[in-house]
């Protein structure tokens, strides 16, 4: 499942993050790389544990608390800190799949990255190139987000960053642990949840079939949840 979360960060918020992360020290991306992603990887990024990233991370972390969508999408679990890349000059990630498991340096922190986000810093008519390409069940999708966006997708699925030919590309990137392991049974709850939004939104919350269906959302998160 790949989901657009338009507007997670809001103007203010987006300012907030570049504020202090184009004030930081930025270093080799190869930096969280494991072996295959090493081979493949050209870009910077901010060291796990700069100030800037942490202060960045949290205000990025709020705004997904903070998201409905985010929150009916993922189902979230345990969400790794935010980390911050840049691309410019030519510089991409080839395509590669995410590690399976998550560490935070320096911490005994970890999760199973069952998703992956994306959230763009920069205005995509800022810069050339740079598309995040996943292949899906759907064919490839071609993603490039005015900034303050964020897609959400399967860390399974192989996916790259295209070449930045022109200008620089900012985005924050991390993993998280949803509830729910398995994507189709986590779409199957995300397309439950939105029919039972707009039900509710033209019946109301107090309609017979309203309930009913509500208690078979739960019943099912129930079943398939590991919290």
């Amino acid at each position: 499942m790949l989901t657009v979360i338009p507007d997670l960060l809001d103007a203010d918020g987006l300012a907030r993050v570049r504020a202090l992360i184009d004030a930081a020290q930025w270093v080799d991306g190869n930096v969280t790389s494991g072996h295959q992603s090493a081979l493949a990887k050209r870009n910077l990024q901010l060291p796990e544990e700069a100030a800037e990233a942490k202060q960045a991370g949290q205000i990025v972390l709020d705004a997904l608390g903070n998201s409905p969508l985010f929150i009916a999408a993922a189902l979230p679990l345990k969400v790794f800190p935010p980390l911050f890349n840049s691309y410019a000059g030519g510089q991409a990630f080839g395509t590669h799949v995410d590690n399976a498991v998550r560490i935070q340096a320096g911490t005994g922190f970890r999760v199973r990255s069952d998703l992956s986000i994306t959230v763009f810093l920069e205005e995509p008519e800022s810069y050339d190139g740079g598309e995040l390409t996943i292949d899906t069940n759907f064919g490839v999708q071609r993603v490039k987000l005015p900034a303050g966006h964020a897609v959400l997708y399967p860390s399974s699925s192989l996916h790259r960053v295209e070449p930045v030919t022109r200008g620089r590309r900012v985005a924050s990137f991390f993993w998280l642990q949803s509830m729910v392991r398995d994507d189709a049974a986590r779409q199957m709850l995300f397309d439950l949840d939105s029919s039972i939004q707009q039900l509710a939104a033209d019946l109301g919350h107090d309609n017979a079939q309203v309930i009913r269906l509500t208690g078979v959302y739960h019943n099912l998160l129930r079943r398939w949840a590991d919290a």
